[in-house]
């Protein structure tokens, strides 16, 4: 499984769904575990990594009960020269997935439907796992909040397209019906489907048709009854978008042993296709302002705040970015720079990726995304200093002040509890418990220099997080530990390693900095000596630290 700024890509995905779940319990101090399916495949051994990755962290926190982990089948292959069958021995079809469509007719037969009401919930959103950046700021909050306050069906979180992107568009669909009468909805076409609807291919121009068109990402808001009603259907529209694409070559090994790669293809259906069971139909032609009035809707923001995938390895000669780690982690460094930015940090622009190329990136800065997960959040607890070109910053934890900070080098602050601590529950599971002694850190009026990062290493790995340091700040904060920094300069390498159940100072001193240590005291192991409160006032979030 791709390991990704030091994670599965499943465990990032997890991390942004806790995330909108903290936000929650600090605003109105009520703790959600909100279930989760996920549509697996038996290519590559894919469901058994699934599956033991959750065993083997405790299905994070969560409870086994709030995971439904359902297989896709695969699906058998033909040659594109002849449409005959690839076998790789009599009566061994090649089989490859069918493509994500199909995740609506299986969550039916295997009733993930009725698990979700069972959950008392009315709708979900849907992402793919190799996009990593799709829980950014607003957008899944809004994707959601929309689709249930208007009681839609079906909504898309879109963005501007890419040059030369290998993705489909959303489109506003019009059709004249056999009755007479037309009928409206938003939909998605796919970039294999452009020949066939007259859209031109090739390169994209900036006044091009397809530019002109919002990206398709595959970030969904379903309502749930309207979605298992089609489903339900048992015929063509339970697996909407049914396509045959030949477009990519298929890599099998026949009965004798040998390799074959052979143009082919296999028929897939596509997620968001369902969208057209969804349009809704009118007496006489519409002109204006027909789409407040439909079923469907799509959200619309930057696009690295919606979409950059992780899904191929970038070769080692190539230039383009587009779809690899590389190119997603440099939009979430982008995304880091927009957020910091605005709290009077002064820190360098991510320069365009030509630049990643030749050097590597400006800097890493990795922000747990427990900070926010919205950027209005995030930027309350962030104000004053720099971070120079070449550093790294690393925040790994949710109650966190960072108060006119000087970087230039490395510092990395991880925590155990992040954003709770687990009980063990009538089940005899972990479940964690938000808010339940976290970890905490301050930082107020401290500089912190060392070496930092080895840019000049050339194995450095830096979407897998991957580096060699010369030097490095560390905070280490087991259990409900605790620290705090203030008027200090940090110079060369050091760790500081709080254990469960105390509080460390760090003060300047004589020798450079002294260090305190203390233990909580009983009253404050839950709930730390200070937190940060959080208070809705109108559209906005307000926070204010609170000392205990």
């Amino acid at each position: 499984m791709l390991p990704y700024c030091g994670r599965t890509l499943l465990e990032g995905l997890i991390r942004d769904l806790q995330a909108r779940e903290f936000l929650h319990f600090k605003l109105y101090g009520k703790q959600c575990i909100t279930p989760v399916a996920i549509m697996t495949s038996s290519a590559k051994n894919n469901h058994e990594h699934i599956t033991l990755l959750c065993e083997r962290l405790g299905w994070f926190g969560r409870g086994q009960s709030s995971f439904q982990l359902f297989e896709q089948p695969l699906v058998p292959a033909v040659s594109a020269e002849d449409g005959k069958w690839l076998v790789t021995q009599p009566f061994t079809p090649v089989c490859k997935p069918g493509g994500h469509g199909v995740i609506w007719k299986l969550a039916y037969d295997k009733g993930v439907f009725k698990w979700f009401y069972d959950h008392g919930r009315k709708g979900a959103t849907v992402r793919q796992v190799s996009n990593v950046v799709a829980a950014t700021d607003l957008t899944l909050l809004a994707l959601a909040g929309i689709g249930l306050r208007h009681r839609k069906k079906l909504g898309f979180a879109s963005c501007k397209r890419n040059l030369g992107a290998t993705e489909g568009i959303n489109v506003l669909i019009e059709r004249k019906n056999v009755d007479g009468k037309w009928s409206y909805g938003l939909t998605c076409i796919e970039y294999t489907e452009f020949d066939k609807f007259g859209i031109p291919s090739g390169p994209l121009s900036s006044n091009g048709l397809k530019s002109e068109f919002p990206a398709n990402t595959n970030i969904l808001y379903v309502d749930l009854p309207s979605v298992e009603k089609v489903a339900s259907s048992n015929n063509e529209k339970s697996l909407p978008g049914m396509v045959l694409n030949t477009k990519k070559p298929i890599v099998y090994v026949d009965l004798f042993g040998n390799c074959h790669s052979v143009s082919g293809g296999r028929l897939e259906c596509t997620m968001q296709n369902i969208a057209d069971n969804f349009s809704n139909t009118h007496l006489s032609r519409c002109y204006q302002g027909v789409e407040e009035e439909l079923d469907t809707y799509i959200v619309y923001n930057e696009r690295r705040r919606v979409t950059s995938s992780a899904k191929r390895k970038r070769r080692h000669s190539e230039s383009s970015l587009h779809q690899t780690p590389d190119g997603s982690l440099l939009d979430i460094l982008r995304n880091s720079y927009d957020i910091l930015s605005h709290c009077e940090i002064e820190l360098p622009e991510i320069g365009n990726n030509d630049k990643y190329v030749g050097s590597g990136p400006s800097y890493l800065i990795l922000l747990h995304p427990a900070l926010g997960p919205l950027w209005e959040v995030t930027r309350q607890k962030f104000h004053g200093g720099s971070i120079s070109k070449g550093s790294e910053l690393q925040i790994e934890l949710a109650e966190f002040l960072w108060r006119n900070v000087q970087l230039d080098g490395s510092l990395i602050v991880v925590a155990d509890n992040v954003m709770g601590s687990t009980t063990i529950d009538d089940n005899g599971e972990p479940i964690m418990q938000y808010g339940y002694r976290c970890g905490r850190c301050k930082l107020q009026d401290v500089t912190v220099l060392n070496r930092g990062i080895d840019w000049s290493f050339r194995d450095n790995i830096y979407w897998k997080l991957d580096v060699q340091r010369f030097e490095a700040v560390k905070v280490i904060l087991h259990g409900n530990a605790e620290f705090e920094a203030n008027k200090v300069v940090l110079q060369g390498n050091h760790t500081f390693e709080v254990p469960d159940g105390c509080r460390m100072k760090v003060t300047s001193g004589d020798s450079g900095f002294e260090i305190q240590l203390d233990p909580l005291e009983p009253n404050l192991l839950d709930s730390g000596t200070w937190h940060w409160n959080y208070e809705v006032n109108g559209a906005h979030i307000l926070l204010e630290p609170v000392e205990l």
